[in-house]
């Protein structure tokens, strides 16, 4: 908003026919209705106005950070085995990014510009240490599973990137929205990715046996493991991940042809 006001004053005096034979208290009222003209127009947006609902859906779809900004892949080929580790890193990114941008457009205009990505990645860090203590304390099974990643959130492209583009020049509730649209899309992806992955791979999800039961033959099988069926190991590897994001990317792009570059 000091922006703004700033540009209005300067145009003002780029303009002097519009200030001739006013008075400087005369001046003065008239940057201070500006400023109380600007604060009241952003008192007027609500909450969940239309502008900070698409800072909610956009990366939701059309402007996701995994399948068009391209960021997160290496965790989202890593931790999709399984849905149940997806479903907790999804959480903690959310948890991490929400947070970290709050606390970032909270602190704005007081870190020096020079020292500001040693900043972001000190309050990252004391989130993830944060949320790894509690994943090992309520979910210790899971936190070993996720490893490393957990840790990773720190360096995760996501996070430190809308840290920079959105929560350093941005208020804090707009900061909270943007860190929770832009992390449930990339937790989306995530789910999506271990859902293909866990149900084709082994036939389960969240280590429930959706497709029936696969015994020593085919008589002692149920569900469609009793008419032939076989897990396909492949969808265990690496690769597949990134293969199940290709087809997403091209499902949204066939859907969106605006998201197709030249």
């Amino acid at each position: 908003m000091l922006q703004i006001i700033n540009i209005m004053a300067q145009e003002i005096k780029n303009k002097p026919e519009q200030t001739a034979g006013l008075t400087q208290n005369e001046k003065e009222a008239r940057k201070q209705e500006m400023v109380l003209f600007l604060s009241n127009t952003e008192e007027r947006e609500s909450l969940f106005s239309k502008a900070n609902r698409k800072l909610v859906t956009d990366p939701l779809n059309d402007d996701n950070p995994i399948t068009v900004q391209v960021l997160g892949i290496c965790s989202a080929l890593a931790i999709t085995v399984q849905l149940e580790p997806a479903v907790v890193m999804a959480i903690a990114v959310t948890a991490v990014l929400a947070a970290s941008n709050v606390i970032v457009s909270l602190l704005r205009n007081m870190i020096p510009n020079r020292i500001r990505i040693i900043v972001q990645l000190v309050i990252v860090a004391g989130l993830v240490a944060l949320v790894d203590q509690i994943l090992r304390a309520y979910a210790y099974d899971v936190s070993k599973q996720l490893s490393v990643f957990i840790g990773l959130i720190i360096t995760n492209c996501i996070v430190m990137g809308r840290l920079e583009a959105f929560a350093l020049g941005n208020r804090p509730w707009k900061s909270f929205l943007d860190g929770i649209g832009n992390a449930a899309g990339y937790g989306l992806i995530l789910i999506i990715v271990a859902f293909f992955r866990e149900l084709l791979g082994s036939g389960k999800l969240f280590g429930y046996e959706i497709l029936g039961h696969k015994g020593a033959t085919l008589a002692e099988s149920s569900g469609l493991y009793a008419y032939g069926y076989e897990n396909n190991g492949l969808m265990l590897l690496s690769p597949m991940a990134l293969i199940v994001v290709g087809i997403i990317i091209w499902a949204q792009r066939s859907r969106n042809r605006k998201l197709i570059e030249a």
